[in-house]
């Protein structure tokens, strides 16, 4: 039996024993991963797919495997690392050592509304880089 035999109709299998459902009610592909490797090796494979001014939104309570997330696009972009959460220091620049667009890490959790991430002036490396935001809902 294949991995897209034991996902059912509907569903979808991604490298890392991630599985995913298509047709969310709000148009979102939902990807689940077993484990935090799972997450990275599912990740790493999506990053062949984002260019520069590509811009993620990653939501989810503390724990939910955000920085995890982005540690797999910061190695399969090739950026410079290690990738950590940018909790304190709120922006991280990743520059990419393959010639590739560069990987800005934004942790928006302490940022208290709309005017201090504009205050990052974020579009200044937008053209240049693949952007992640965590907690970027309603921030």
């Amino acid at each position: 039996m294949s991995a897209a035999d034991r996902t059912g109709p509907g569903r979808t299998s991604a490298p890392g024993g991630a599985s995913g459902t298509a047709g969310e009610p709000d148009g979102a592909l939902v990807l689940r991963t077993r484990d935090a490797d799972g997450t990275r090796a599912l990740t790493q494979a999506l990053s062949g797919a984002l260019r520069a001014g590509d811009l993620l939104v990653l939501d989810g309570p503390l724990g939910a495997g955000k920085t995890t997330f982005t540690q797999g696009l910061g190695a399969g972009l090739g950026v410079r690392g290690p990738v950590a959460s940018p909790t304190f220091v709120i922006e991280r620049v990743h520059p990419n050592l393959a010639g590739g667009p560069d990987l800005v890490h934004v942790d928006a959790y302490r940022l208290g509304g709309e005017g201090e991430i504009d205050d990052l002036d974020l579009e200044a490396d937008l053209d240049r880089a693949v952007t992640v935001v965590e907690w970027g809902r309603d921030r």
